[in-house]
């Protein structure tokens, strides 16, 4: 494996950071949260294509069908993701909806150890299982059970489900794909399953204001291509834990953004359970920073 030409940590940080503003360019969009999310996805992949047929084509004409497969799985799974997410926040609480996805971690660390063979020092278990608490503790105040909310969480769980599936596969198929194949791929075929899902439940594709289409252009820019397309980057060099974990900080980054942009003022228990979230991914990622460095410099000089 080549070396990376930044750190992978101080990337997925930045990657953070962009998928923070995700909620807030969300927010601001006025459409159905469907059709945000496949407009945010088809702007992604016009801003993309040009670039990867540029500088990826040899690479996309020696694609095995195995490589087209499991990008396109992963593409799937990403906008079942949304699908399912999205459709929970109808039936439950946005508390108990982020609580429930924000649990992809344990899939995700089950999934690595499993499929590739990824273990977690007992520190960095420490720190994902403080993060995971802190997501709790921001949502605890509004979660909720039972009736229509129990099929909203259950929505929202299986959201957490499809996007740790998502990132697995990423991470398998990034060790001898190039990026831009990858996810040119894999938000393309996200794209169609978002657009046939609109079709089916009658979502209208236009008219929708200027600034609305501002919005869906800044999703697919920021948070997308800086956020997403940075993630899928990390994979090829970091554990699928490390990113996964990471992307916990998001509702820290948006809380903050929130803050400044629409000055809504977090409770005390978000207050918590942020720094709770901020304090486990520092312990996770200090715990993970050691031996994947050391894995680096054994891969250098084992090919000097």
């Amino acid at each position: 494996m080549s070396q990376p030409i930044i750190n992978p940590y101080l990337a997925i940080l930045l990657g953070v950071l962009a998928a923070a503003f995700s909620s807030i360019f969300t927010k601001a969009a006025a459409a159905p949260p469907l059709i945000i999310a496949l407009y945010r996805l088809g702007f992604t992949v016009l801003l993309l294509m040009p670039v990867t047929l540029v500088t990826g084509r040899r690479e996309l004409r020696e694609l095995t069908r195995r490589d087209v497969l499991l990008a396109c799985g992963a593409g799937i799974m990403l906008a079942l993701h949304f699908a399912t997410w999205i459709t929970s926040l109808n039936y439950t609480s946005i508390a108990s909806s982020i609580v429930l996805v924000d649990m992809q971690p344990l899939f995700v660390i089950t999934g690595g150890y499993l499929f590739y063979k990824e273990k977690i020092s007992r520190g960095g278990l420490l720190g994902a299982a403080l993060a995971l608490s802190g997501s709790v503790v921001v949502g605890i105040s509004d979660f909720q059970v039972g009736g229509q909310a129990l099929w909203g969480d259950l929505l929202a769980f299986l959201g957490a489900i499809f996007i740790s599936g998502y990132m697995l596969v990423g991470r398998g198929v990034r060790e001898h794909l190039s990026l831009l194949p990858y996810i040119t791929m894999v938000f393309g075929s996200s794209f169609v399953a978002l657009f046939l899902m609109a079709v089916v439940y009658k979502l209208p594709l236009a008219p929708y204001p200027p600034s609305t289409w501002l919005m869906f252009v800044l999703l697919a820019v920021v948070p997308t291509i800086m956020g997403h397309t940075v993630f899928n980057w990390a994979l090829r060099y970091v554990k699928a834990a490390v990113v996964s974990v990471s992307i916990l900080g998001e509702s820290v980054g948006a809380t903050i953004l929130a803050y400044f942009i629409f000055h809504q003022v977090p409770v005390p228990l978000q207050v918590a359970g942020g720094l709770i979230i901020i304090t486990g991914l520092v312990i996770f990622i200090k715990s993970t920073t050691q031996p994947e460095n050391q894995s680096v410099d054994n891969n250098i000089a084992n090919n000097s």
